[in-house]
């Protein structure tokens, strides 16, 4: 049952918000970047004011330069977005909620959620001792394209192919490397799952002397030669174990557990959107790896996914 809220929200302390996120320094003008001389131009938005600028005679507002420009949603409207596109909630229900085109909306969801994922591009390689990594298959077709050639017919729903999964036959694989001490991830879409694309993830987000615990895929068998060490457990159904205990403490360090849970709240996440188009996959995964790694909606989070942080900002959980 969806609860419209936009009316309850109090529009001004919205504003401020916004406005100190998108503008920590304080509001300047786009074009000569003066903070001085700047009267009100118009007030018909209110609390969205236009300002021009007395050096330079540039009208804005504080969306503009931002990749909120051009918008007219309130900025009670614009808080709820951002909070729907960091929890995951459909875009269709999102649209419903807010009364408001849903195809505009799933338009500025895409632009929003490819900042977070640029920004996640740049992050720093985990510094934990002890970590796992591991891939999943994501169902994901294209979904939103039309197929009229009769020679290409779009995907039915129930993609059952078996064997490891690519992006061309719509399974695409998402690697990811957990860090034991950290808890942190590190997710990545990526096209198929040979041993030159997973050295490179796992190279990526590890530390040089790191302890890597994988599955007995062969497209980990290079990770000793990368000053890695290389622990596996075999997954295979006719010798499978989920744990092993190799120094002899009595505890069963030897696992992927940890990342085993993480596809699974992956694909909860990804089941609430009934289907996501290959295209943008990368995008809804890197979202996901935001709530995961930073748990609540502080100023900082809603800076990266406005595309104001500093890219490779790392942030507390």
């Amino acid at each position: 049952m969806d609860f419209p809220i936009v009316d309850l929200l109090n529009q001004q302390a919205c504003y401020d918000y916004l406005l100190a996120v998108l503008h920590p320094a304080g509001l300047a003008c786009p074009r000569c970047r003066h903070q001085d001389g700047l009267g009100v131009h118009r007030c018909h938005r209110t609390p969205v004011l236009d300002y021009q600028c007395s050096h330079c005679g540039c009208v804005f507002n504080a969306w503009t330069d931002t990749p909120l420009a051009n918008t007219h949603r309130t900025p009670a409207e614009i808080l709820m977005i951002l909070r729907g596109i960091l929890q995951g909630v459909p875009t269709a229900r999102l649209a419903r909620e807010l009364r408001c085109d849903r195809k505009h909306l799933l338009e500025l969801r895409r632009r929003l959620q490819g900042l977070v994922e640029q920004s996640q591009k740049q992050d720093a390689a985990l510094e934990d001792t002890v970590t796992e990594a591991d891939e999943m298959f994501q169902n994901a077709g294209e979904k939103g394209v039309p197929h009229t050639d009769p020679e290409d017919p779009p995907r039915r729903r129930a993609n059952k192919q078996r064997g490891h999964g690519t992006f061309a036959n719509d399974r695409p694989p998402v690697a990811g490397v957990v860090g034991r001490d950290s808890g942190e991830i590190r997710l990545e879409m990526i096209h198929h799952t040979n041993q030159e694309t997973l050295e490179a993830v796992v190279g990526d987000n590890t530390a040089a002397g790191a302890t890597v615990n994988t599955d007995e895929w062969s497209g980990y068998n290079g990770l000793g030669g990368m000053n890695r060490t290389h622990r596996t457990v075999c997954h295979s159904p006719t010798n499978r174990e989920w744990a092993r205990d190799d120094d002899g403490d009595g505890i069963r360090e030897v696992h992927t557990n940890t990342m085993e849970g993480i596809w699974t709240g992956l694909r909860n996440f990804l089941r609430s959107f009934r289907g996501v188009s290959k295209h943008y996959l990368s995008q809804y995964v890197s979202i996901f790896q935001l709530q995961y790694n930073y748990k609540y909606v502080s100023t900082v989070v809603l800076s990266i996914i406005l595309g104001v942080a500093p890219f490779g900002t790392v942030f507390a959980s």
